[in-house]
């Protein structure tokens, strides 16, 4: 193919490579337009995946800037379904799509603790994605009897209804030109600025507001996430340094939380486990000793069957909600307590805590989690 046989779009595609894949000395940034447009480009499938490739790398060796990020998630938010519930507000759960890979996560239940709390709430995710392939929502859900392949509309009114409050939406199902990228993310390895922004798309909002939780590990994505949830039009956003990157801290240690509101700027704020009562002996549920290998030759970064994880992780997280003490219990009483606590549903972290221990012990978050399973 030559230039003279591609179209206006393509060519704008060429010349954004052409602008960031240049070295470390010439290399130039993209603006918000430009990355919006090169993307749109790539979700309409109108792009050589080497060229994908290319652009998408050569964005991650420089660094991605403020206005890159958003104008890819811009374009996301552009090819997703988006749908608005019928409820007022809702809480949307963005933990890593690509897993957990070194211990067992609690949040996939989190959801049905808060929608017992009074929050219709949302989390989303994809079956498995790089760089951990490691164990999401979607996988323990699934093992735990969970519906995974609601569409947008259905799942947004799992949220109206007043038996349950809570769904969970499938990336293939919200945004399929992003999720057929996935096996080109695959071949490509390592992360990139898909990664960061898939997170943010918001795909069930509130009729009012819609506020975004999430997590990090390193301490330069706060404000990056700040920013995304201001162009994404989150009403508010608690953005907490989680295990593996999640949405719930360390039960061992002190951990930070940046919150904004209403589009102001992120402050941060130090919260501790100890201080609602949870003294733990691990930050969060182990992987079980006895967990199976990978397949041989498997593509993975988690060396242990992450589906058999899930597994373990949906019993764990089963148990929790049927009143079984330890650190899944622990998780969701701590995950929940931010929630609360950043929404104004309590005054402080304590009576926040008090709330989800309430809701756990009364049987109100598993009879949610079971009306989602047999309707």
């Amino acid at each position: 193919m030559t230039t003279d046989t591609l179209t206006d779009a393509q060519l704008q595609l060429r010349a954004c490579i052409q602008k960031v894949a240049t070295g470390p000395e010439y290399s130039k940034d993209l603006g918000l337009d430009e990355a919006r447009e090169a993307m749109a480009t790539i979700l309409r499938g109108e792009a050589d995946p080497v060229q994908t490739a290319i652009l998408l790398i050569a964005m991650r060796m420089k660094r991605e800037t403020d206005e890159e990020n958003r104008g890819v998630l811009r374009a996301l938010i552009d090819a997703a379904d988006i749908t608005t519930a019928e409820v007022d507000e809702v809480v949307d759960l963005a933990d890593p799509y690509d897993g957990w890979s070194r211990g067992l996560p609690a949040s996939p239940f989190l959801p049905a603790v808060l929608a017992a709390c009074g929050l219709a709430t949302v989390s989303h995710g994809l079956e498995a994605v790089g760089p951990k392939f490691g164990i999401t929502h979607r996988k323990v859900l699934r093992a735990a009897g969970a519906p995974v392949d609601l569409d947008p509309a259905t799942a947004a009114a799992r949220l109206a209804d007043t038996n349950i409050g809570w769904s969970y939406v499938d990336q293939r199902a919200f945004c399929r030109p992003l999720h057929d990228l996935v096996p080109l993310r695959t071949t490509m390895v390592k992360r990139t600025v898909l990664t960061t922004v898939e997170v943010l798309l918001g795909p069930l909002r509130g009729r009012r507001r819609t506020h975004l939780i999430t997590g990090y590990v390193h301490k330069a994505y706060p404000p990056i996430y700040a920013s995304l949830a201001r162009e994404a039009g989150f009403h508010s956003a608690a953005i907490i340094r989680g295990v593996e990157g999640g949405i719930i801290p360390s039960l061992q240690q002190e951990a930070k939380v940046f919150a904004c509101h209403e589009g102001g700027e992120e402050q941060p704020r130090v919260i501790a486990p100890g201080d609602i009562g949870i003294q733990s002996e691990t930050r969060a549920t182990p992987l079980p000793a006895d967990l199976p290998q990978a397949a041989a030759g498997d593509n993975r970064a988690m060396s242990l069957d992450s589906d058999a994880a899930a597994e373990r992780a949906a019993e764990n997280g089963l148990a929790a909600l049927a009143g079984s003490p330890g650190p899944a219990r622990d998780s969701l009483i701590y995950g929940g307590a931010i929630v609360l606590h950043h929404l104004g549903r309590a005054k402080d972290m304590v009576s926040a805590a008090n709330l989800v221990r309430d809701v756990l012990d009364n049987g109100a978050a598993k009879a949610r989690f079971q009306a989602a399973c047999s309707n």
